[in-house]
């Protein structure tokens, strides 16, 4: 895949995962006005002990017009990304946007997808700020680099975490993660129940996970890993209804490819 490949594919995909997520935050908005269930008066409790001006700041930036504006901002920039590309203040607004949102929601909305989406905007952010005291190709390369080496840790961890816990060896925790989701429980001739079934699939992602690094090795291999990647990341959306889980995964999965092609030049 071409180096122009590999950054478009992580712009255009990394604005429409960011323009979805601010969708989905307008649409609960009323829910974290001051009356709301997610009231920050409420979780600014959650905050640890901070100086004065930061909570005045908290304050006025999450007060319900202020925090519509940040929603509309981010979108217009996450709308540019794809438009026109990574630029120094796109990249800037998305990276403290998605500051300000993790702060909001106490570290996290939807899990490890918002960790995934600051990786994004973080790599972004990197590749603009390393071509102002470099060139764009050292930029790009300080960027893609850092969010294919955090995608991938990622898979290897959850992989070897996996490995070591024994209801994932046999296979019993994807049949109880299956029940929890929204089609769940499992009916009782579900094929999931089927112990031999379960505990293949459970094999599968282990070693998929675990072996993921294998792929620096042996660049071939990259197109089916990230291939079993979006199939698994699809799964995991229409079992739970987990969208963002999706899109925030599929769009750094593009600096794999350049980090592939990096290690195999170096090797």
């Amino acid at each position: 895949m071409s180096g122009y490949l590999v950054v478009r594919w992580l712009e255009v995909l990394g604005g429409f995962s960011l323009v979805l997520q601010c969708l989905e935050y307008w649409r609960m908005a009323d829910s974290t006005d001051p009356k709301g269930i997610w009231a920050w008066q409420v979780q600014r409790a959650d905050i640890p002990d901070s100086p004065a001006f930061v909570k005045a700041f908290l304050d006025h930036a999450y007060q319900p017009a202020f925090y519509r504006l940040q929603l509309l901002v981010r979108f217009m920039a996450a709308v540019a990304l794809m438009a026109w590309g990574n630029h120094l203040l796109t990249a800037l607004v998305l990276f403290v946007g998605t500051l300000l949102l993790l702060i909001r929601w106490r570290g996290a909305f939807n899990g490890g997808s918002d960790f995934m989406t600051l990786i994004t905007v973080s790599g972004l952010l990197i590749a603009q700020g390393v071509t102002l005291l470099s060139d764009e190709q050292t930029g790009w390369t300080a960027g893609l680099g850092y969010i294919a080496i955090q995608t991938l840790s990622s898979y290897f961890v959850s992989g070897w975490i996996k490995l070591r816990r024994p209801e994932w060896r046999n296979g019993q925790a994807l049949t109880v993660f299956l029940n929890s989701g929204l089609y769940g429980p499992l009916s009782p001739d579900s094929v999931f129940r089927r112990p031999w079934l379960a505990k293949g699939c459970s094999w599968l992602f282990i070693l998929w996970e675990g072996l993921f690094p294998l792929v620096l090795m042996y660049p071939l291999w990259m197109g089916g890993f990230v291939a079993l990647a979006l199939l698994f990341h699809f799964l995991v959306f229409w079992f739970f209804g987990l969208n963002r889980f999706f899109w925030a995964w599929a769009t750094n999965l593009s600096s794999l490819f350049f980090l592939g092609h990096y290690f195999s030049s170096v090797l």
